[in-house]
Order: structure tokens, then C-alpha cells, then sequence
């Protein structure tokens, strides 16, 4: 146990300085921490840094779990299954075969194709949580892929835990325990979330410290049932994680503490996978390492060039815009952290050897420093791939030989230029007549103010928007309604921009505000900023108006106090009007 917490004590005291940094120049933590990761390992001994990466991990996935709204993705989540199934199906077999090709076992080739399948739950939503948060589609579309392909590798732990990749060792009856466990568990977590939550939630009361000791206790009963069934304590963790409903609204001081215990096990996790890391020629000899950066190279290939091609060319057949499927498919260019635990186990099990298990680490390490850029520039990468010069060479390519034009002529260019509308066409409605009227981006508490404006003037609007969850809610309340990304161009081609009066974005989004812009729409624009210096900037490039929610908050409540003190308002009347408001936005959210 002093071991434990020694190994602990030398990651913040290690990691401390780098998260300072990180913080000071606003860059993403992840590649520092692994960094640190290489320095920390140092100091610790290699077992103390396995048995830390196990349970840290495990404590993520039960925080992915609670994070995960079924009500939210089931819209997407039959997208999201084809699109994590031929993902999984598409690079697992590639990386087999290319572990095969330079020469590893087919018993370690397997692992090599699970490295180079799974996406990182941890680094997707660590990176989409402000999508997440503001309940963008591709934020929706890349935590429901995430999810399925979690569920998928629970399904492999288990098998690994039944020896299916011992030599001699393969019986049926070993996996159909390991599963029946692990499904017994998964089960159990759906039942107590659907049934038992709320009880536990109104015995608690009002106390968030009951909740979170709860909470706790949920973990602590599924991690046991986990161990008293010899199944990996991740699995145990991931369904603790399911069994709690999440809504933050009805408890929040129980999400604000699971999040906070999130933000330490991240960085924990982060550092263990640099203190993981073997460099080659350094610590290992000359033959050992070239083989290790030939499987490293294939791997991050595979992860970060090919795996999001697979993706957003499956999400495009579906229907999804092509800026969505590739925003969506650049989340996933990182091996998962469930790929990690699996090669650890393999590892401990004496299935995978040192080569191939320091090359998926140093793999992780190097996809999830990269995903971290190609996330922040994702909109820019979509913009290359669409640019006129990139499709003619695209084009020329292709065209060079018979073959290569037979693939054009059945693809063509659209799919990452026009296509993929489907979805757009199957979820909006938008009148034939349509015109004159008012483009509304958002269809949240002030989005819905806007609609009931429009319709006590009795004045036509279009409302675009893109969460799954409000989509009933569209079809109900709302007269014409997209179903789109305000960033891609189709979606406001469907709107009838160009016969608009005025577009009013109140989306959440400092990026939906700028694509606006850039489109420079004859009609006059009305955005939302969460600051003044981001409203100033918004006007100066040519917003005609800008709301800053928190500034008009302020100022109406400085109006109704000069008011009451003015005595023109009552202490009565100002508090019926605080009910009346509060009241008005209830409705609203409902």
C-alpha cells in the first residue's frame, strides 16, 4: 500500500509542472502528461505502474459510464453500430494482417488488430466534451461509437479471461461463463438504473454527500461482484458506471464530484502510459527496436489515416453531411484505453510479449498526442480534403489507370462534396413556400423563445438543429425544422437562406457563429457570444447584432433593482415576476 501511494505521491509531484504549463499557454494536457509519464517512470518500478494503469482505467470507464445518455444517442446509436462494427471489423483484420505480414504470431497479431479497432473513450470525450456538453451532433455520433465499441471490448476482456488465446486451452464452457458473468452484470446495471436509481435518489433526499456515497457503494458492490466472479474488475467498473442515470439537473452536486474524480484519474491514467513507455535503441537493443517501430509506425497508420477513412466514409452511406462524418471520424484516430487493459492483461496472462506490448503502448502514446492536433484543427483538415486543388489530384490519381476510373465513376467526388444528405431529407421538414422568413440555429431554452415569438407575430421560421434528443420536440412543436449541422453548407441551402429576412443563431457554439460569418448571408445576422470581447469581435466581422446572455442577464437585473429601489416596483411585484419567469422557463424545457 506505501508502494502504491509512493508511485502516486511521484506522478502529481512530476506531473505538477506540466499541467502549469498547460494551463499558462492553453494547450492540451495529454501530450505533457504522457511526457511526464516518461520522466515519473523512471522512479517507479514497472509492476507498481501495470497495477496503477488497471485501476485507473477501470475508474474512467465507470465515469464514461455514468457520462453515457442512452435517451440522447438512441437516435444515432443504429448509425453509430454500423459505423463501430465496420470500424472494428475493417482495421481489426488490417492490423492482424499486418502483424502476420512482419512476421508476429497470429495469437499477439490479434492484439495488434484490437489496438488498432478501439478509439479512446478517454481522449474522445476528454477532447468532444465541449460538443458533448453543447450537444452537437458529432459530439453525439463519437460518444455513441465510443460506447459500442466499449461494449465490444468488455465482450474481448472477458474472452481473454476465459484463456481463449492459450495455446491448447479453447473450450466453450470457460467463455459462455465469462460472458454469462459479464452480461449477468450489464443486466443488472440496466435494472438498477431504470428502477432502483430514483429510489436511492429520493432516500438521499437533498444530501449530494449521500448521493456520492451512493454512488460510491455502487461501484464498490459491481467491482466485488466482478472479482467474486473472476471477470476484470473494468468490466465490474463499466457496469457501475451504466447503473447510474444521469441528470445533472436533478443532482448536481453528485455529477460535480464525479467529475472532479475523473479529472484525477485522467491525469493518472495519462502518466502511467508515459511511465509505460520503452524507447527504443535506448532501453532496448537495435534488432528489438527496429521491430517495434515497424509495428508503432503500422499502427498509428492504420489509427490515424485509415481508421477515420473507414468512419466517415460509413457514416457519409448513411446520410450523415460530410463535415460531420469527418469531424465525427477524426475523434476516433487514438488506440482506446480498452486496447491498453487488454494488452495488460495479455501481458500478466504471458500471451503478449514485451515487443509487441511496448509497440501498442508507445502506439497509444504517439495516436493520442496527435489526436489531440487533429482535433483542434479538424474543420481545417475538412476544409483541405474539399479543396479544389486536393480533389483534381484526388481525381488525376484515380483516373491513371482503368480500374481507378471504374472506382471514380461509382464513387465520384460528391461523397465528401455533396453527398450524404440522407439524413437531412429523412429528419427535417421545410414547407415548399417557404420565404421571407426567420432562420433560427438552436432549439434550446432561448431557441424555443424565439419560436414562440415567430408564432405569436405569425411570422414563418425554419429551426436548425442537431441534437438527437430534441428531434421529437421539433416534430411536435416546431412549423418547418432541419435536422443538420449548421456548419455544413446543404443544411442552410435546405433552410432557404438566400430568401431569408433574418437569422438568429442561438446556438452555444463560438464556431457555429463564425461559419455563419464566413458564409456572408444577404441577410442580416443576429449571434449569440458567451463573453463582450467575443461579441466585439463578432460585430467588427459583421454580425448586425450580439447577444451576450450573462451581460443582459446583469443588466435586467440592475434595471429591476434601480426599480425597487426607486420604489416604481414592489418587493410583491418583483417577486411574481421572478415566478412568472421561472415558470415560463420550465415550460420551455419541457
Amino acid at each position: 500500500m506505501s508502494e502504491m501511494l509512493s508511485a502516486v505521491a511521484i506522478i502529481f509531484i512530476v506531473a505538477g509542472p506540466f499541467l502549469l504549463v498547460a494551463n499558462r499557454y492553453n494547450i492540451p494536457a495529454a501530450p505533457l502528461l504522457i511526457v511526464a509519464g516518461l520522466i515519473a517512470g523512471q522512479f517507479i518500478v514497472e509492476e507498481r505502474v501495470i497495477e496503477l494503469a488497471q485501476f485507473g482505467i477501470a475508474l474512467l470507464v465507470f465515469t464514461f459510464g455514468v457520462g453515457i445518455q442512452l435517451s440522447s444517442i438512441r437516435t444515432v446509436l443504429a448509425d453509430s453500430e454500423l459505423a463501430a462494427i465496420g470500424q472494428i471489423l475493417v482495421l481489426g483484420s488490417l492490423g492482424t494482417g499486418f502483424g502476420v505480414i512482419v512476421g508476429v504470431p497470429i495469437e499477439e497479431a490479434i492484439y495488434l488488430g484490437v489496438a488498432a479497432a478501439l478509439s479512446s473513450t478517454i481522449v474522445g470525450t476528454a477532447l468532444l466534451q465541449t460538443e458533448i456538453r453543447r450537444e452537437l451532433l458529432h459530439g453525439r455520433l463519437a460518444q455513441s461509437i465510443q460506447f459500442v465499441e466499449d461494449i465490444v471490448a468488455v465482450g474481448f476482456i472477458l474472452i481473454i479471461g476465459a484463456g481463449v488465446f492459450e495455446p491448447g486451452a479453447f473450450a466453450v464452457d470457460p467463455i459462455a461463463t465469462e460472458v454469462g458473468y459479464g452480461v449477468f452484470l450489464l443486466v443488472a446495471a440496466l435494472v438498477v438504473n431504470r428502477y432502483l436509481f430514483d429510489l436511492m435518489r429520493r432516500l438521499a433526499g437533498e444530501s449530494d454527500e449521500l448521493m456520492i456515497i451512493g454512488v460510491v457503494s455502487l461501484l464498490v458492490v459491481f467491482i466485488g461482484a466482478a472479482t467474486a466472479a473472476d471477470v476484470s474488475i473494468v468490466v465490474g467498473a463499466f457496469a457501475a458506471g451504466l447503473a447510474v442515470k444521469y441528470d445533472p439537473a436533478r443532482s448536481l452536486g453528485l455529477f460535480n464530484g464525479l467529475e472532479s474524480i475523473k479529472d484525477f484519474f485522467v491525469a493518472v491514467f495519462f502518466v502511467t502510459v508515459g511511465a509505460l513507455i520503452v524507447l527504443p535503441f535506448i532501453e532496448t537493443g537495435t534488432a528489438e527496436s527496429v521491430t517495434k517501430l515497424v509495428l508503432v509506425a503500422g499502427l498509428v497508420l492504420l489509427t490515424i489515416v485509415v481508421k477515420p477513412i473507414v468512419t466517415s466514409l460509413i457514416l457519409i452511406s448513411r446520410g450523415y453531411e460530410p463535415r460531420t462524418a469527418v469531424v465525427t471520424a477524426l475523434s476516433t484516430d487514438q488506440v482506446s484505453e480498452f486496447a491498453l487493459i487488454i494488452a495488460i492483461e495479455a501481458l500478466i496472462l504471458n500471451q503478449l510479449t514485451d515487443v509487441v506490448f511496448d509497440a501498442i503502448i508507445l502506439a497509444a502514446a504517439l495516436t493520442m498526442i496527435i489526436s489531440a492536433v487533429t482535433h483542434r484543427y479538424s474543420g481545417d483538415i475538412y476544409q483541405l480534403l474539399v479543396h479544389n486543388r486536393y480533389r483534381e489530384k484526388v481525381y488525376r490519381r484515380l483516373t491513371a489507370n482503368r480500374y481507378g476510373e471504374k472506382i471514380y465513376q461509382r464513387v465520384g467526388d460528391s461523397w465528401l462534396l455533396s453527398g450524404g444528405h440522407d439524413k437531412i431529407e429523412e429528419y427535417s421538414y421545410v414547407p415548399e413556400d417557404l420565404g421571407d422568413h426567420v432562420v433560427i440555429v438552436g432549439y434550446g431554452r432561448k431557441g424555443k423563445r424565439m419560436v414562440e415569438t415567430c408564432e405569436k407575430l405569425e411570422y414563418p421560421y425554419v429551426v436548425i438543429e442537431n441534437d438527437p434528443a430534441r428531434l421529437d420536440e421539433l416534430r411536435i412543436n416546431c412549423d418547418a425544422y432541419i435536422f443538420g449541422n449548421a456548419l455544413g453548407n446543404y443544411t442552410w441551402e435546405k433552410a432557404k437562406v438566400e430568401e431569408a429576412r433574418v437569422i438568429v443563431s442561438m446556438a452555444d457554439a463560438p464556431a457555429v457563429s463564425r461559419r455563419v460569418l464566413e458564409f456572408d448571408f444577404d441577410a442580416p445576422h443576429i449571434l449569440r457570444a458567451q463573453n463582450e470581447q467575443e461579441a466585439i469581435e463578432l460585430l467588427d466581422d459583421g454580425a448586425m447584432y450580439v447577444s451576450v446572455p450573462d451581460l443582459l442577464a446583469a443588466e435586467q437585473l440592475a434595471s429591476r433593482l434601480g426599480a425597487l429601489l426607486h420604489g416604481e416596483l414592489s418587493i410583491e411585484e418583483l417577486r411574481s415576476e421572478g415566478i412568472a419567469e421561472m415558470e415560463s422557463g420550465l415550460r420551455l424545457v419541457k
